[in-house]
């Protein structure tokens, strides 16, 4: 009996890691509306408990979404392009100014260390490479964001997942249901208060990682806009999106604006006020809006968060990363159970045989 509960479990995984190998390109749009079902099923059944039919209740919250999505679009759309607009205009300024860096870089080296060791042709080539990087990136960029495998991809996220959505929340209840009912009698209360237990550290991640990504997004965004960085709105919404893993939002942002804040204030003190502001929203971060979004609710550490969204990356690309902080809190649900199980077990609390004790 155990070898079967075992062997099916076991078939199920690799079922599931062949099934997200061979259709990872696709699911993009289904697994996002699952995220999305999951998200907005709350709301819904508030609606649904005020007298609102469950589909009208579904549409509702999906209409209110898209509508949140154009009104965002229409709002900032012209900005951020207006943004990179500015980048590519100035991006030949930028790739000049590393270029003068490296070159001083390079001609300090060689005034410590003497020309043998740091020549004229070392110092033409790492200031040709610097600027041929960035150029690299901005063609990357240009290319990434003009190519028609992009294009497709937001429009099948636009078209797909706003339907795909509205059916899995209008369905929500009843899939849960039947689910439910497909559980063994034997382990259907363990089952069930561990899917309540991932149920409430999902839930509390995703909703306070949302709120704390917003806060940071639109902190970041208005303060490097009011420290006169020419792209400070798309580098602090970017940060603040980023901020979904943990470190690396703050980290990128910082980098960015600082280097750019280099470029544009090579003589004032710009620099020192865009560093001020990502200290600022550390401090922020740290003491008023993750313990008001999360606190202590989230039994998620930062390092798990942070491999899983680079492990799924890497192993199942987009795909992978939207399903690693749930796949996560899965395990660490079970981990915690099992823990639990072994510290009352006799493998446990049997004391040592006398036998056995050595002095």
């Amino acid at each position: 009996m155990r070898a079967q509960r075992v062997a099916l479990l076991g078939g199920l995984i690799a079922v599931s890691y062949v099934a997200l190998q061979l259709f990872a390109s696709v699911l993009l749009p289904f697994v996002a509306a699952a995220g999305i079902a999951y998200f907005l099923d709350p709301p819904a059944s508030r609606l649904t408990r005020l007298g609102l039919p469950r589909g009208a209740a579904a549409l509702v919250m999906i209409v209110a979404l898209l509508a949140a999505g154009l009104l965002f679009a229409l709002l900032l759309y012209p900005l951020i392009m207006a943004q990179f607009g500015i980048l590519i205009a100035r991006l030949p300024s930028y790739v000049d100014a590393v270029r003068a860096f490296a070159g001083v870089v390079i001609e300090r080296l060689q005034q410590r260390l003497g020309p043998e060791v740091v020549d004229e042709k070392l110092r033409d080539l790492v200031s040709g490479e610097a600027g041929a990087m960035i150029s690299f990136i901005s063609s990357a960029l240009s290319r990434l964001i003009g190519s028609g495998f992009a294009l497709f991809n937001v429009l099948s996220l636009a078209v797909v997942t706003p339907v795909v959505g509205f059916y899995l929340l209008r369905d929500w209840p009843a899939v849960i249901s039947r689910i439910d009912g497909w559980l063994p009698r034997r382990y259907e209360q363990v089952l069930r208060a561990q899917a309540h237990e991932v149920d409430r550290i999902l839930s509390a991640w995703l909703r306070g990682q949302l709120m704390c990504c917003i806060a940071l997004a639109l902190f970041y965004a208005v303060a490097l806009s009011f420290a006169g960085l020419d792209l400070g709105l798309i580098v602090g919404l970017a940060a603040g999106v980023l901020s979904f893993i943990p470190y690396v939002g703050t980290i990128s942002g910082a980098v960015t604006s600082i280097l750019l804040a280099f470029a544009q204030f090579p003589t004032s003190n710009g620099v020192l006020v865009v560093a001020g502001v990502f200290v600022a929203g550390q401090i922020l971060e740290g003491y008023v809006i993750y313990p008001r979004f999360l606190g202590d609710r989230v039994e998620l550490p930062a390092v798990w968060v942070i491999f899983a969204l680079f492990a799924g990356g890497a192993a199942f690309g987009f795909v992978g990363v939207l399903l690693a902080v749930p796949v996560t809190a899965i395990i660490g649900v079970l981990c915690r159970f099992w823990l639990r199980r072994y510290l009352v077990s006799r493998l446990y609390l049997d004391p040592p045989n006398a036998l056995d004790t050595s002095p």
